[in-house]
């Protein structure tokens, strides 16, 4: 029988699922009745989110950013754009609510030689920034050929999430 695994990809493997939300507070809701949580839940803002870009351009933008482990390698996430230009503003505007991306680990390639890698293959860097100076984010331009948008992030070693803002419903006991 024919294998079915894929040939190695420079993308590496999926670490988020995104949802893209005009109410962060009713998705996490609706997700933990599905028994997705607890919710880790932030604003990426220019304060604690520094080189934020939009299409090339510096510029800055506000997030509420929430995330919910399912395993050490998996990461749901929601975004609900508040100000700012951004893609999910967008893609909340031409789309509606629902999966926006998807985010890999690239095998551990550093920052830098990810994006270099998606440009080299002609996606453009949509978005990015860097929270809490410690952890990249990348977004670039794929959704005309393969029909979503991906990620690229990268935590340093030494990472811890900050405290949240808020948990839902609570913080782990």
């Amino acid at each position: 029988m024919a294998s079915t695994t894929t040939t190695p990809s420079f993308l590496g493997n999926p670490m988020e699922i995104c949802l893209v939300t005009r109410d962060y507070k009713r998705t996490i809701s609706g997700l933990h009745a599905l028994g997705i949580g607890p919710w880790r839940c932030y604003s990426f803002t220019p304060s604690n989110t520094t080189n934020q870009t939009y299409r090339g351009q510096a510029s800055p933008f506000v997030l509420r950013v929430c995330f919910a482990e399912l395993s050490p390698s998996m990461v749901y996430e929601v975004i609900q754009p508040v100000s700012g230009p951004n893609i999910f503003q967008e893609f909340l505007d031409q789309h509606g609510e629902g999966v926006h991306h998807i985010a890999y680990d690239m095998n551990g390639v550093p920052f830098a030689e990810r994006v270099k890698e998606f440009e080299k293959r002609g996606f453009v860097m949509s978005q990015g920034g860097s929270w809490m100076g410690k952890n990249h984010f990348a977004f670039f331009e794929t959704e005309e050929k393969t029909g979503t948008c991906f990620e690229t992030y990268e935590f340093p070693g030494d990472w811890d999430y900050p405290e949240p803002e808020e948990w839902f419903p609570h913080a782990p006991q």
